[in-house]
């Protein structure tokens, strides 16, 4: 499904400061601190993991007996150990975040993230000013995999870099905003972690089987900010691998979120591209009040919309590009998870 980074240098990953927000924080350790209407799973080791996800098979099973249309939520914190999440949610973040520092340095600041579109040549020049490799080097990184060929690239092609597909293993190094310098983007994993990120992707393989032979919609569910970009790359990898027939993998978007629409029109122009199924179950979100305390007290941006009208605003949103999607395309799904009056009268005014 994914891969990891590897590293040709000699630094000390144990000397490379991590971003306080994908830092495990004891005094958040406690992940139900504030959340009443979400399911909170703790690690305790892998055999709780695989009675988890005995537990979700079962579940998925019960659904699809039931109903022809049934569906059955997992949580991923509940397949496997959160530091993994942790861990490779600060790559994606860290690369997305290159992506639009090298955006900026083309003049192409503040666009959506869909409609930023890097001229390769200017890139190369610039990833080898920084030193991330040689030119030559570069060079091969696009040309190896057919990515740049129309002289542009736009943030699915740069995310496609850190994909298994395209056996990329040499980018070792992104800038440090703060010290000016390149540094790893990931520490090694050790042997054992490396086991642990494995297995869960295993059961998750588990569960998608079942979903498809059974009929039954997986909706992975939303969680904290810290554990979501893994999350949610995983779940992209798993409808790239289930949807490709019927929508049976669907992703929560939290659209409490300032990112939310960026994430739903990305994920929606992939699939178009590869041509699967997307499915989205859209959510207002469970961990406002915990996510808001995190921040302020860790020291990090909040992550949350200003106000309840903002999220409101955010929600309609997704969702009228979603529905536009199906009117237009077909290949996708939308389950609206709101309790909210307003949001089901928008559905229905505009779907009608």
């Amino acid at each position: 499904m994914c891969s990891f980074l590897t590293y040709g240098n000699e630094q000390n990953p144990s000397a490379v400061q991590r971003e306080k927000k994908y830092q495990v924080q004891p005094g958040f350790g406690d992940r139900r601190g504030g959340v009443i209407s979400a399911r909170t799973y703790f690690y305790a080791d892998e055999a709780k993991c695989d009675h988890h996800m005995e537990t979700f098979v079962r579940c998925i099973e019960a659904s699809g007996g039931s109903s022809e249309d049934g569906f059955s939520a997992i949580k991923l914190t509940a397949l496997g150990r959160p530091q993994f999440l942790l861990q490779f949610s600060e790559v994606l973040v860290k690369w997305q975040r290159f992506f639009h520092q090298l955006a900026a340095d083309q003049g192409k600041a503040g666009l959506a993230a869909v409609e930023i579109e890097l001229e390769v040549e200017k890139l190369k020049e610039s990833l080898a000013n920084l030193g991330i490799a040689t030119k030559d080097e570069i060079h091969n990184w696009f040309t190896g995999e057919n990515l740049g060929l129309s002289g542009t690239m736009d943030l699915l092609d740069w995310n496609s870099l850190i994909d298994n597909r395209t056996k990329l293993s040499k980018l070792l190094l992104v800038p440090n905003l703060q010290s000016g310098q390149v540094e790893p983007l990931l520490s090694r994993f050790t042997e054992e972690e490396d086991l642990q990120m494995k297995r869960m992707l295993q059961r998750m393989d588990v569960l998608a089987k079942k979903a498809l032979e059974t009929g039954v919609r997986l909706m992975v569910d939303a969680e904290q900010t810290y554990f979501q970009p893994a999350i949610s790359r995983l779940t992209l990898e798993m409808q790239r691998k289930f949807n490709k027939d019927n929508p049976i993998i669907f992703n929560t978007y939290q659209c409490y979120l300032k990112e939310a629409y960026d994430n739903v029109t990305a994920d929606v122009e992939l699939s178009r591209r590869e041509g699967w199924h997307f499915g989205a179950k859209l959510v207002r979100g469970a961990y406002m009040q915990q996510e808001r305390s995190r921040a302020a007290e860790v020291g990090y941006e909040d992550p949350i919309n200003p106000t309840y009208e903002k999220t409101n605003e955010m929600y309609h949103r997704c969702l009228d590009y979603v529905l536009e999607e199906i009117r237009h395309n077909r290949k996708a799904n939308v389950m609206v998870a709101s309790h909210n009056e307003d949001t089901v009268k928008f559905t229905l005014k505009r779907w009608v």
